[in-house]
């Protein structure tokens, strides 16, 4: 593969705008469903605050993630955190899924796990051995329940997911490496989006933010361009859209009831800031969800 350039693009999902596709807090498909739309070749590119799993249970991968390059020709998921910069190669006869889990998620398995995802798994690359069957078995289960519609399919996959959390946390601790220099910036930028998870809906500023990290504000915004590639306020306001948008899609709250519960003092302010992210109004987003098939839940007094 190419030498990384300098510019390397940020995506929620490889290929997709920044918005991320779905009201669901992880994303599931194939390794050949996107893979295939280019040519088996994934360039490097890197996820502002999305955790993957990329699990080959056959064929043959090529990846560069950072400045390692791996080749995967025996089954192995490949852990590639927040920010790392990454690109795959495969074979046309690849096999297997990749994984991927939204900032909110992360943080919340964080938090049972008692670790940074992002800093203290790192990039590992983990074969799967004697556990091939059982771990084929997961995915594959994983894979089907979050493309169907079953009831307590939420739940089903929140157990899913923790329970390869739990693999993956074991093989981790086998492994231990010192900090360097970026992988301390990552740790900052993970500390500042589990704080952001924490109080989103206090409408902090970035100094209240940067204070509590132990930066300045002006560094705080400077590693969030340069890793994320949005300024800190922007990751705070996208967090704010993505629990609005769940809400709008999930629950049969009005529009006040959503604006005052994520902190907002005017529900004008709130329908006017969902407008300018989200380049359409609360109302019509709920309108436009629902026709696209989302359980909807909906009210007469909708404001």
């Amino acid at each position: 593969m190419k030498s990384i350039a300098p510019d390397i693009p940020v995506f929620k999902l490889y290929g997709e705008s920044l918005a991320w596709p779905t009201p669901d807090l992880l994303h599931c498909e194939s390794i050949p469903q996107r893979s295939s739309l280019y040519h088996w070749e994934i360039k490097p590119h890197r996820h502002a605050d999305l955790f993957q799993l990329l699990y080959v249970q056959a064929g043959e991968a090529l990846a560069a993630v950072e400045n390692q390059r791996l080749r995967l020709a025996e089954a192995a998921i490949q852990v590639v955190p927040p920010l790392c910069v990454h690109g795959f190669r495969f074979s046309e006869d690849i096999q297997g899924y990749v994984l991927t889990l939204a900032a909110p998620l992360v943080a919340h398995l964080e938090e049972l796990l008692g670790h940074s995802l992002g800093v203290q798994g790192g990039f590992a690359c983990h074969p799967v051995g004697t556990d091939r069957a059982w771990l084929d078995l997961l995915f594959e289960t994983l894979f089907r329940e979050y493309r169907g519609h079953e009831p307590g399919r939420e739940l089903q996959l929140q157990s899913l997911v923790n329970l390869l959390m739990v693999w993956l946390g074991r093989r981790e601790r086998r492994r231990a490496a010192p900090l360097g220099a970026s992988e301390r910036s990552r740790q900052y930028l993970a500390r500042f989006m589990r704080l952001v998870e924490q109080h989103y809906r206090e409408h902090l500023s970035v100094d209240a933010f940067a204070h509590r990290v132990g930066l300045s504000g002006i560094h705080l915004n400077s590693l969030c361009r340069q890793l994320v590639g949005q300024s800190a306020l922007q990751v705070i306001h996208q967090r704010l859209l993505l629990e609005a948008k769940r809400n709008l899609i999930y629950t049969a709250m009005t529009v006040n009831e959503l604006s005052d519960a994520l902190g907002f003092s005017d529900p004008a302010y709130f329908s006017r800031f969902f407008r300018r992210l989200a380049g359409q109004s609360p109302k019509a987003f709920r309108q436009s969800a629902a026709a696209g098939g989302a359980p909807t839940p909906h009210r007469d007094d909708e404001g």
